[in-house]
């Protein structure tokens, strides 16, 4: 039986590196299954959706619940492709201590690397894990210095490998030492001189240890496990070990390591929240005894069984068939049965305690980032911070049954993921889906239609562009009609100028002699606005406009409100053909992220994009470049810029203003809008 303790462990990785094979091994020899589940097969418990079957990769961040020895272990199981990205960010949030998987062949990969600068960023122990060291081109002491060079000499081998490639058996244990001997005369040199490096490691923590080992005494056993268990609690160690997953080679050793370096919920420090509707700081310390608390980090939709919201407990205790209070919402929510989760199975439990990994079903107000507590000591924990998408399609349903149910459809998508983002662009009335890549926006395309029965077409979003005018002009718009019987009058003269960029639209009134009456100003003022919403050189709206009604004349029978609507189009449409219209474009302030070695080539892109570079700043190893750029040649960038850089690159940007579309490429837009009104008016 566990003694209570329980210890949240994230594993990351590069995509394709072993970490679902390994948590399937560790799941297997903690008898949570009957055989090693298989990624390639299909038959894993972590990635046990249809589209990880089918796809052969982890797309969703997949819980596993597992004892071992005397502890519980959470494994959080996460995707290594960058689009799904916001599944690692949120299960990082809540872990305690993470393995980072690396493969033997391939060495430090994108991947590697920002897994890595994730757990420095969140500052919570790990173990380096060297795997798939049983494949052709494996080798271990190879990766290992790449790591030492990447990451610090405080990357430090615990285990010496046996065998290489095919005959790999997994590992020696290099702090007890077991094994050494009967390694031949060079590797037990190796191996000597890296147990040498532990202990003198593990000496550097402790100044009584020091002192020992200065003097030639040797440390205990104990004393070493201990100094290493604080040496890697306070990240001085990171622990480097080899292994095969596929093989079971070196899991139970990693499970060892888990158990006696890697920190317990308890042992780490109190968490900061706030006090709600306050700026107050409060420590929330881990303990079973303390008033409950608990973030939600995960919240899966199914179809079939409806919402599962996923919560890490930090204080106290929670009993199914109770309630918590919501702080985020200031809401109570009732909750029926508790769950701890192995892949998609899940299993009854009557109690949540600090450092657990539970679920609820059905909560009505509870989303992803809300805070659950006690009532009477109500605190918010900071929210997890998602990525803004980097990538936007248009999608339309394909027929009306799909229009029916594609809102809804998106809506439960979207609560599950909080880097999916859904909107309707006002003026190009496009409904959007925006993710973190194009992969993200294809696994959202197929579930769409394989969940809830939505089969839609995806496409390129339009600009929203904008029309203006850059000079003067007066104009006259009279309407006149005569049926028979009463018939229609309006007449108004306008001026037209320019309005500094954002301004939007001004309407003047200097009508003096009753000239026209003033019951029908406001339809003349309606009939510019509606005619400049539809755009007068393309069918986008016309902006930053100021018109001056100064003349006009009227009937006083055939006169009314709908013929000085008219009349005031007809003055705006020729009035600004005289006054120079132009197309305004949405320029994108975009920053981005890339390793010095690829400036150059990011630096020309950006002007190829007819972009402008604003500055630098120096990040680490990374330039951060700042730039204004249209948006017109952002849609595919996302793609674009991970190509470019091999992955390595990343932006984010947001909306700053619009300016004038080059001559040449706004006249291909507008014969474009004047091709599509025709063919809009032919069907």
């Amino acid at each position: 039986m566990a003694d209570g303790k329980t210890k949240n462990i994230i594993f990351l990785s590069h995509a394709s590196c072993g970490k679902t094979s390994l948590a399937e091994a560790i799941l297997y020899n903690t008898k949570v299954s009957s055989r090693v589940g298989s990624v390639d097969e299909g038959t894993s418990i972590s990635d046990y959706r249809p589209d990880e079957k089918e796809r052969k990769i982890s797309i969703n961040t997949s819980i596993l619940h597992t004892t071992y020895k005397d502890i519980k272990i959470n494994i959080l199981d996460t995707p290594g492709y960058a689009d799904f990205i916001g599944e690692v960010i949120s299960s990082i949030y809540v872990a305690d201590a993470g393995v980072l998987c690396i493969c033997g062949v391939q060495g430090i990969e994108v991947g590697t690397e920002r897994m890595y600068n994730m757990l420095e960023e969140r500052n919570i122990p790990y173990i380096l894990f060297i795997n798939k060291l049983d494949k052709e081109n494996s080798d271990f002491f190879k990766t290992l210095d790449v790591i030492k060079e990447s990451f610090g000499k405080k990357c430090i081998p615990f285990q010496y490998p046996k065998g290489k490639e095919a005959s790999f058996e997994g590992g020696i244990d290099l702090i007890s030492a077991d094994g050494i001997g009967d390694l031949p005369d060079e590797d037990k040199q190796k191996a000597n001189k890296m147990r040498e490096e532990i202990i003198e490691a593990a000496a550097e923590t402790d100044d009584f240890l020091t002192e020992k080992y200065l003097e030639g005494q040797e440390l205990t056993q104990d004393e070493i496990k201990s100094a290493l268990k604080k040496a890697i609690l306070n990240k001085k160690i990171i622990p480097v070990l080899c292994g095969a997953a596929v093989k079971n080679e070196t899991v139970n050793y990693l499970l060892d390591v888990i158990r006696d370096y890697l920190p317990s919920s308890d042992e780490l420090t109190p968490i900061e929240a706030n006090k709600p509707n306050s700026e107050e700081k409060v420590m929330v310390e881990r303990k079973k005894d303390a008033p409950f608390s608990a973030l939600v980090f995960k919240t899966i939709s199914d179809p079939y069984v409806g919402k599962l919201t996923i919560f890490r407990v930090y204080s106290g205790s929670l009993s199914a068939d109770t309630g918590f209070f919501n702080s985020s919402k200031g809401e109570r929510e009732r909750i029926g049965k508790l769950f701890t989760i192995i892949g998609k199975e899940q299993k009854q439990v009557d109690r949540a305690e600090e450092g657990d990994i539970v679920a609820v079903a059905k909560l009505k107000n509870t989303e992803t980032s809300d805070t659950l507590c006690d009532e009477k000591n109500p605190v918010i924990f900071n929210p997890i911070k998602f990525p803004e998408p980097v990538i936007s399609f248009s999608v339309t349903p394909k027929s009306r049954s799909d229009e029916e149910k594609i809102s809804e459809a998106l809506h439960k998508l979207a609560i599950e993921d909080p880097t999916l983002k859904i909107s309707r662009d006002q003026q190009t009335k496009e409904l959007i889906i925006s993710g973190m890549g194009d992969l993200h926006i294809d696994v959202i395309v197929k579930r769409l239609k394989t969940n809830y029965g939505v089969d839609v077409t995806v496409g390129t979003p339009k600009v929203a562009y904008k029309e203006t005018i850059t000079s003067k002009a007066k104009a006259q718009g009279k309407y006149k009609r005569q049926t028979g019987g009463r018939g229609q009058y309006g007449d108004v003269h306008i001026e037209v100028e320019p309005l500094e960029r954002g301004k939007g639209f001004e309407f003047v009134d200097k009508i003096v002699g009753g000239a026209i009456p003033k019951n029908y100003i406001p339809a003349v003022e309606k009939g510019i606005r509606n005619a400049m919403s539809e755009g007068i050189i393309t069918n986008n709206p016309m902006v930053d406009v100021k018109v001056t009604l100064y003349d006009g004349s009227f009937h006083s029978v055939d006169s009314s409100d709908i013929a000085f609507q008219i009349a005031g189009a007809m003055a705006i449409r020729k009035a600004v053909l005289e006054a120079n219209p132009i197309l305004l474009e949405p320029i994108m302030e975009v920053d981005i992220t890339v390793p010095e070695e690829y400036m150059g080539q990011v630096s020309g892109d950006i002007s190829s994009r007819r972009g402008k570079i604003l500055g630098m700043d120096h990040k680490g190893n990374f330039e951060v470049v700042k730039a204004l750029i249209p948006l017109a040649e952002m849609f595919k960038y996302a793609t674009e810029l991970r190509s470019m850089t091999q992955g390595k690159g990343t932006y984010s940007m947001k909306f700053s203003t619009y300016e004038p579309v080059p001559q040449k490429l706004a006249q291909s837009i507008i014969e474009k809008s004047k091709r599509d009104t025709k063919e809009e008016e032919n069907q």
